[in-house]
């Protein structure tokens, strides 16, 4: 086993806290702005140089953000201005290790205080090499994490671009192969849409090429034994599963169970379209699960994202009364309606771009979990690395 001491945090690393900067100054510039929350903004100057550590004063608690460039530490965070002789990226994953760090009760909105974050005692490897082969191990994972989720973003991209190639360029290849409209395909104006579609097409509404079911309240359906769902949020939806993820009875309706795969739509607040990846779940209230009978999901889709910035400005303009999407507005959408042919034929072409998508998500996820339960025991010596 890894020899393991138990030294005070400020003799292992010294923070400081950020420095101001007004939120019109986060416009230009090369250098990255950390705060509480992680990248804010680009400044023209910095103040510090990589490789550093950044964690949130107050605003997001928790989180450390490890960096490797110039950057400008903001104020609401607390930055590592020396390591000690540490190595820089084992203290990052020793910092994250010890989960939400404790706020200051000296005030009345909860922060972290630098010299009570100096005091905390914790579990140490003083081996400098052995730091070095922990944060090598955990790199790994985290690089191979990162890694598919730029591939899935290049994959999303793919996806959209050939998409609004057929169906908002509607450069579809006709029956030559060549591009429809700039080959000169026959175009018509469509009275509700206000524009030219090809010939043949119809308007519609997103309502009426999908069906919506909405969420449950899940604290009415709480687990009565050890068997559960964990309950997808509009957090859930961006940040996945979380040890603070409420958990619901397996005894709800099936329309409410999520399964990897299924499209989500939450249409309060926090509007976002996606397709769900992170596990079998169940569906809170203010969250659409969006399945069609008639229509593949490629379509609906990419539909409902293309629209999404239109219902972004309506929610806007409500935003004192909660901003949110509803039904009437799911029936107002006039969207285009291609022939069911290019609808298949697209589907074909991008469908595996999906089902790649979702295997990549997915081994994250388990990724993820490795990462999770590996880091306590190298921090606490229980595993060694060789």
């Amino acid at each position: 086993m890894t020899s393991v001491e138990k030294k005070r945090l400020g003799d292992l690393v010294n923070f400081k806290r950020g420095y101001d900067l007004p939120a019109h100054s986060r416009e230009a510039g090369s250098y990255p702005v950390l705060s509480s929350s992680g990248i804010s903004g680009y400044h023209s100057k910095y103040k510090a140089e990589g490789e550093g550590i950044v964690t949130g004063r107050y605003g997001t608690l928790g989180e450390m953000y490890y960096v490797n460039e110039k950057y400008w530490p903001h104020n609401t965070a607390l930055y590592v201005t020396s390591f000690k002789g540490n190595h820089p990226k084992y203290i990052y994953y020793l910092l994250k290790c010890l989960g939400r760090i404790r706020t200051s009760d000296k005030s009345a909105v909860p922060g972290v205080n630098r010299n009570e974050l100096h005091e905390m005692v914790i579990p140490f490897v003083d081996e400098k090499n052995q730091q070095v082969k922990i944060a090598a191990v955990l790199s790994v994972l985290d690089k191979k994490i990162e890694l598919n989720k730029h591939i899935n973003t290049e994959l999303e991209a793919m996806a959209k671009t050939l998409y609004d190639y057929w169906f908002v360029q509607f450069d579809f290849p006709d029956q030559n192969g060549k591009p429809y409209k700039s080959a000169g395909g026959k175009m018509v104006y469509n009275e509700t849409l206000k524009r030219e579609v090809p010939a043949g097409w119809r308007d519609d509404s997103l309502w009426s090429i999908a069906k919506y079911f909405n969420g449950l309240a899940m604290q009415k359906h709480r687990p009565k034994s050890d068997k559960y769902l964990r309950v997808i949020k509009i957090k859930e939806m961006s940040e996945g599963f979380s040890e603070k993820t409420e958990k619901a009875s397996i005894d709800i309706k099936e329309n409410a169970i999520v399964e990897n795969g299924d499209v989500l739509f939450s249409w309060s607040a926090t509007l976002e379209v996606q397709i769900w990846a992170k596990g079998r779940g169940a569906l809170n209230q203010h969250i659409f699960k969006v399945t069609s009978d008639k229509y593949p999901k490629t379509f609906y889709y990419f539909e409902l994202r293309n629209y999404l910035q239109h219902f972004k400005m309506i929610a806007e303009k409500r935003k004192t009364t909660m901003g949110h999407i509803t039904q009437d507005h799911l029936k107002q959408s006039r969207i285009c309606i291609p022939s069911n042919e290019l609808l298949s034929q697209i589907h074909k072409r991008i469908n595996p771009i999906f089902e790649k998508q979702l295997i990549l998500e997915q081994e994250n996820q388990q990724l993820t979990q490795l990462r999770d339960w590996l880091l306590p025991m190298l921090m606490n010596g229980q595993v060694t690395v060789k």
